[in-house]
């Protein structure tokens, strides 16, 4: 019984759902940027660099490969070694796009903590003094009498 009221305590606070929200919007926010990547940026950068398609680009660095094959037909033959380092590039593009996204969404944060902490605490009227208050329940007891 002790296991699974601990148990029910961790999973119930707001730290580890905070936590499970934000791995399935990070998840979700992962294929926006995998989407913004292989089809908006990297037809932009393969129309300047002539390249259509990054995830084909490699090396051979031994063995008799033809020119001209996908990076999966060169890998396929015996003896080759491949340095495949066009999907790289592409998961470097997608990395540093999603860096990005959330160095301003972390940026934003802090300037809208910044704006909570430097706006003014409203004004509260004084209110009389603990001195004020003993004279007045003081003159009220005298009056009393």
């Amino acid at each position: 019984m002790g296991f699974v009221k601990e148990f029910k305590e961790f999973a119930v606070k707001g730290n580890v759902m905070d936590l499970a929200v934000g791995v399935i919007i990070g998840g979700a926010f992962g294929k926006i940027i995998d989407s913004v990547v292989n089809d908006l940026i990297m037809p932009l950068v393969s129309a300047v660099i002539g390249t259509p398609d990054f995830s084909n680009l490699y090396v051979v660095l031994k063995g008799n490969v033809e020119s001209g094959l996908t990076l999966a037909d060169a890998k396929a033959i015996e003896g080759a070694v491949i340095f495949a380092y066009g999907n790289f590039i592409t998961v470097l593009i997608s990395f540093l796009l999603l860096a990005l996204v959330v160095f301003m969404l972390v940026k934003g944060m802090n300037k809208l903590k910044r704006q909570e902490v430097e706006a003014p605490a409203p004004e509260v009227p004084a209110g009389p003094t603990q001195e004020e208050l003993l004279a007045e329940i003081r003159d009220l007891l005298k009056n009393q009498k």
